[in-house]
């Protein structure tokens, strides 16, 4: 990171910062392109590490990609404050973004499933346990990505 002097490496301040946002954009790398998609998400620490779980359809770009190339870059961003300035150049802004790397995996048991399901809703909605049919586990893909490399700033 350029900016030291912005960096955030204190693991609760970025947990707090995970809490809040509720999209996280994940970019596959597809022969050549680049595809970014926003997700909601759930996000929490498994064994240390920042884990997000995300859903979608059981077709289409992204879940082929996610079988195709499973190394993807995410990133959020929030708490933006526009900073008034006398010119153009002057502006600025207040921020807070996390980046970073990570290996994407499709969840296929179905407790598991659930798991990640309700760590997504709570995040989301803020509750837990919820109830899944077998045809919504049946029918649904989730998502599990388990961050490698991640950089936190904020100005």
């Amino acid at each position: 990171m350029r900016r030291k002097d912005r960096e955030i490496t204190d693991i609760a301040a970025i947990d707090t910062f995970l809490t809040e946002e509720k999209i996280l954009r994940i970019a596959f790398y597809d022969d050549g392109d680049i595809y970014i998609v926003p997700v909601n998400y759930g996000f929490r620490r498994e064994s240390g590490k920042c884990v997000f779980y995300f859903h979608g359809a059981k077709a289409g770009r992204k879940y082929e990609l996610a079988g195709k190339s499973p190394y993807v870059g995410f990133e959020t961003d929030g708490r933006f404050k526009m900073i008034e300035g006398g010119s153009a150049c002057d502006y600025s802004a207040n921020f807070q973004s996390v980046t970073g790397t990570g290996r994407l995996s499709l969840i296929e048991d179905t407790e598991a499933k659930r798991s990640a399901l309700d760590c997504l809703m709570n995040h989301q909605a803020g509750e837990k346990n919820w109830e899944y049919t077998e045809k919504m586990l049946g029918a649904v893909a989730v998502f599990r990505l388990e961050a490698e490399k991640l950089s936190c700033k904020a100005k």
